[in-house]
Parts: C-alpha cells; sequence; structure tokens
C-alpha cells in the first residue's frame, strides 16, 4: 500500500514551503503571484500548498503533472522517442516570457515515479532538449537578480523514490519528516534558529580573505579559487532543506583530480563512479563506471566543462541520514565526514557580493562566473580536509572531518 504522511505533517510542511521557504526565508505576501508545479503523486501536498498560498493572500498558477507508470506509461520516453529535431528544438518562448514577467514565486514539488525513466535515450537528444530551454533559465535568473522572484524545491517521497534508495516508503518519509522539521511543533521558528547558526560560519568565511582552497583525501586533491567579490551562502536559500554552505567561485582557478563515490541522478538516467580532472580551469578527463556516454555529454555542453559551485555540509547542522538518490537531499546529508559537492555548469550570480542589478552578461564573464544550460551536483561523503590560502599567505584549516574548524 503507498504511503501518504499524516494530515497534520502535510499541512506543516506547506506552510513551511510557502511561509518560510519562499520569499527567501520571509514567506510569500498578499498579492504575490506563486507558480505552482506538481506531479500527479505529490497531489495531498499540492492541495495542502494551495490552501497555505490562499491563506497568506497570494494568487496561484498551477502544472500539474500526470505521472510516468513504469510498464504502463512513460510519457517522457514517448516525447523522446517521436521526437524530431524540431520538437527537441521548439520553445514557446512567448508562453514563459508571459509567465516570468507573471510570478513572483515558483514552488517546485518533486514527486518521481521512474528515477530512470530516460536511461535507453540518446544523451544527445536530452541536452539538445535542454538547451531550448536556456532562454527561460536566463531570464528567471534576471528577475531574481533583481529581487523580484524566489523560489524553492521540495520533495514528496514516492514509493519508486524509496525503492531507488533501498528504503520503504515510510522510511524515506521519515528522512523527510525529520529533515525539514516536520516533527516539531513548529518547523518555521526551528528553520530560523538553524539558518541563525548556519550564517555564523557564512560570517566567518566571508570574513576570511581567502584566495584559493585546496580540497585532499583519498579520493581528492583539488584547487578552488574563491575569485573577486565572492561571498558564501547558505540557509535561506532555494531548498527544503538546506543545510549546505556555498559559493559560485572563479573557474578559471580550478585545477586537480576529484572522485565521487555518491550517483548522480540527472536526465532520467543515473550516472555512477564519476572521476573528474581539472586544468587551467576547464575538464581535461571525464570518466564514470556506469552512464559515462551521458557525463561526456554534460561535459561537452557549453560551460559543462567547468565548475559552478563548491559546497561543504557541516555534519552537526543536517538531520539526514540516509542516502535518498536524490539530489535535494544528498547534497544536504550528514553521516560521520558530512559531504562536500561541486556542481559542473552554471554558477549562482547571488554569490556575487556586489549590486546584483548592475551586472552585465561581459560583467560576470570578466569575474569568472560561469555560463550554461546546465547545473550538475555532484556529490561525494568521503573524509577530506580543506585547506583555505589567504591572501596576506597564510593558510587554515577550514573544514575536516565533516565540521567547519573555524
Amino acid at each position: 500500500m503507498t504511503y501518504q504522511p499524516p494530515q497534520k505533517v502535510l499541512e506543516k510542511y506547506a506552510d513551511l514551503l510557502v511561509n518560510f521557504a519562499l520569499g527567501n526565508g520571509k514567506g510569500i505576501k498578499k498579492g504575490d503571484v506563486v507558480y505552482l508545479v506538481s506531479g500527479e503523486s505529490a497531489k495531498p501536498l499540492m492541495v495542502e500548498a494551495r490552501k497555505a498560498i490562499l491563506r497568506s493572500g497570494g494568487h496561484i498558477i498551477s502544472s500539474y503533472h500526470p505521472d510516468n507508470e513504469p510498464g504502463k506509461y512513460n510519457l517522457d520516453k514517448d516525447f523522446y522517442l517521436l521526437a524530431q529535431d524540431h520538437h527537441l528544438s521548439f520553445f514557446p518562448s512567448k508562453f514563459y516570457r508571459g509567465l516570468v514577467d507573471q510570478i513572483d514565486h515558483m514552488l517546485f514539488i518533486d514527486s518521481e515515479t521512474d528515477k530512470q525513466s530516460l536511461k535507453e535515450i540518446d544523451p544527445k537528444k536530452l541536452m539538445k532538449r535542454g538547451l531550448a530551454f536556456k532562454s527561460y533559465n536566463d531570464w528567471r535568473d534576471e528577475k531574481e537578480n533583481n529581487g523580484k522572484l524566489s523560489w524553492i524545491i521540495g520533495l514528496y517521497g514516492t514509493e519508486a523514490m524509496a525503492k531507488e534508495a533501498n528504503l520503504s516508503q515510510n522510511e524515506y518519509w521519515n528522512q523527510i519528516i525529520k529533515a525539514c522539521y516536520l516533527d516539531k511543533p513548529d518547523p518555521n521558528k526551528e528553520w530560523k534558529i538553524i539558518f541563525h547558526k548556519i550564517q555564523e560560519y557564512i560570517k566567518k568565511l566571508n570574513n576570511l580573505q581567502a584566495d584559493k582552497f585546496n580540497i585532499t583525501g583519498p579520493d581528492v586533491n583539488l584547487w578552488i579559487k574563491l575569485g573577486e567579490n565572492r561571498r558564501w551562502k547558505g540557509g535561506a536559500g532555494s531548498n527544503m532543506p538546506s543545510f549546505e554552505i556555498f559559493t559560485s567561485p572563479d573557474w578559471r582557478g580550478t585545477s586537480g583530480w576529484i572522485k565521487f563515490n555518491q550517483p548522480l541522478y540527472s536526465f532520467g538516467n543515473v550516472i555512477s563512479g564519476i572521476e573528474l580532472e581539472f586544468k587551467n580551469g576547464q575538464i581535461i578527463r571525464a570518466k564514470a563506471k556506469k552512464n559515462e556516454k551521458l557525463l561526456k555529454e554534460l561535459v561537452k555542453t557549453r560551460g559543462g566543462n567547468k565548475i559552478g559551485e563548491f559546497s561543504l555540509t557541516d555534519k552537526r547542522f543536517s538531520r539526514i541520514t540516509k542516502f535518498m538518490a536524490e539530489t535535494l537531499y544528498d547534497e544536504n546529508i550528514s553521516g560521520p565526514y558530512g559531504n562536500m559537492h561541486i556542481a559542473i555548469g552554471k554558477s549562482f550570480h547571488d554569490c556575487y557580493k556586489g549590486d546584483l542589478k548592475k551586472m552585465k552578461k561581459e560583467s560576470w564573464e570578466k569575474l569568472g562566473f560561469n555560463d550554461s544550460a546546465i547545473h550538475e551536483d555532484i556529490v561525494s561523503t568521503t573524509n577530506r580536509t580543506v585547506t583555505a590560502f589567504l591572501r596576506n599567505g597564510n593558510k587554515k584549516i577550514i573544514y575536516r572531518n565533516g565540521r567547519f574548524v573555524i
């Protein structure tokens, strides 16, 4: 029997997403327009999210998708099997331009029913379709940079997602409930407390005056240059839950190698056993034990061969203790050594510490912010030490044994 969380949990979850996570930790305001995106399986949470938006005085534009049903329906796969080149490159620009102009917030509920629905599709087709929608992402970024758009992703655990993680659906939901503080009387209050603690470390990192970082361990020796006018971020970001502390470094200063012990779920596929080698800021070698072909296509995508994010999670903050086969959770997992992840592809503009409204495309390029149609977070949970090399010539260990030591 398919598990559904208690009604009280769903109500708390919806309230958390709408009245805390949206608006970058401030919630929505009366008259705000929320674009609510949900799959069929997540209907119980989608219904409560609608109520929460309406209670707060918001307007709703909905996008409600039918589920894939393995062995019966696979709408995603059908498209790629039948699509001709003009289908793959089609982008309804007028629709999406109007949508971005209209909305103030975006709430995505992730509820996949087949984590590997596109495993037989040519990766080149997947990349071509993704590139077609780059303008949509650019428009969103521009509005977000102007402080007029917020977004959040929340997880609704399906039977298929739990199975992929080798958990029962009940066990899977227990991780969601615990991670989002839905087991507490007031999850919003709990998140304000944890975000305050995370901000203390962000402040220390931003005051460090670091020039570059060396990440070392049994499966990594990687150099990352922070870059000019950068800041670390975390806490009230665009994921729920979010325990990570991250930045978007200058891609031109990346060198060395790294292996990842966690799989990457992307484009309806899973890639595992990933190894990357960087030189002069670009990937010169990409390997994978499973689905290497897709990995190489990701890297070949414009900007896919450069770093867009560097992130660390302190094990003392995270309440996630199980592998979830879902990047949203796995990039925030705790465990003996916390986790580190890097993203290949697009940088986060809000990691720039200046006035975002004054930035132009050439300004981002000059500072080494990467531009790409993809942003793929790849996670490792093995032990590593992160050493900061400071602008004054000194060096300082900032992360060891899964926790910040600054």
